[in-house]
C-alpha cells in the first residue's frame, strides 16, 4: 500500500502546473519527502495559532482558508481546489498560523514538511520564485478584497466576487461564461462580508435582469462586460 501511495504522489507531482519543468530526479526527491493524507468533510487541517510546519497541495477536493472576527463571525478568505497550494505562513517567518484550513468536502492533500521544502527550493531557485509569485498574487487578491469591503456596497462586492470566479475558473461558452462550483449562498456571504439573504436577493435580481442564470452547481454569466 505504501508503494502505491508513493507512486500516486509522483504521478500527482507530475500533473500539476507548479512542478512544470522540474526534472524527474528532483520530483523523485520531492516524492520521497511527501505524504498523502485524507480528510473528511469539515475536518480541520490546521487551526489559528498552530505552528506552520508544512506546505500542502490539494490533490482532490476543496479546502477553505478563513479566520474569525473578534465577535466570532467566520470570514472565508479563499477556497482552494485541485493543484493549489497553501501553508505559506512559513515564507513570511511566522511563528504561528493566523487563519485556519478546513476541508469543505472529502479531500486528499499532499503534504511536505517545512524544512524539507525549504531545502528543495534552495536547490531549485525557480521553484522558490514560482512560489513567491503564487503567494504574491494571493496577497494582491486579499488587498483588493479589503479595499472592496471598505469602499463598495454589498451588491458591488457580490458582483466583484462573481467576476473573480469567472476569471479564475470560468469557461467561455460563446459570449457567456460558465462557472461550475459547489458554494452555498452562505459561503458566498462569508467571502463577501454580506448576509445569506443579501446574496440570495442580489443573485435573484441579477437573474431577473437576465445578467446571470444560476442553480446549485453552476452560474452562467450572460456577458461579463454587462455584469454590474
Amino acid at each position: 500500500m505504501q508503494g502505491t501511495i508513493k507512486n500516486d504522489a509522483l504521478w500527482y507531482l507530475q500533473s500539476i502546473d507548479f512542478f512544470n519543468d522540474v526534472d524527474e530526479q528532483t520530483l523523485t526527491q520531492i516524492k520521497a519527502k511527501t505524504s498523502l493524507k485524507s480528510f473528511s468533510k469539515n475536518d480541520f487541517i490546521y487551526f489559528p495559532d498552530d505552528k506552520p510546519n508544512h506546505i500542502f497541495f490539494v490533490k482532490n477536493g476543496r479546502v477553505k482558508i478563513g479566520s474569525y472576527s473578534e465577535d466570532g463571525k467566520e470570514i472565508i478568505k479563499t477556497i482552494l481546489e485541485n493543484g493549489e497550494v497553501f501553508g505559506e505562513q512559513f515564507f513570511m517567518g511566522s511563528e504561528r498560523m493566523d487563519n485556519y484550513a478546513q476541508a469543505l468536502e472529502p479531500c486528499c492533500l499532499l503534504i511536505i514538511e517545512r524544512e524539507e521544502f525549504q531545502k528543495i527550493m534552495e536547490q531549485n531557485n525557480f521553484m522558490a520564485l514560482r512560489m513567491a509569485k503564487i503567494f504574491g498574487k494571493r496577497l494582491q487578491k486579499l488587498e483588493r478584497k479589503f479595499e472592496s469591503l471598505i469602499f463598495k456596497d454589498a451588491r458591488s462586492r457580490i458582483v466583484d466576487f462573481l467576476k473573480d470566479m469567472a476569471d479564475e475558473m470560468g469557461k467561455p461558452i460563446g459570449y457567456e461564461t460558465l462557472i461550475m462550483h459547489s458554494l452555498t449562498h452562505l459561503d458566498i456571504a462569508r467571502m463577501t462580508a454580506t448576509s445569506r439573504q443579501t446574496v440570495t436577493t442580489v443573485l435573484n435580481d441579477l437573474r431577473e435582469s437576465n445578467l446571470i442564470y444560476f442553480d446549485r452547481k453552476r452560474i452562467l454569466i450572460r456577458d461579463l462586460g454587462e455584469l454590474s
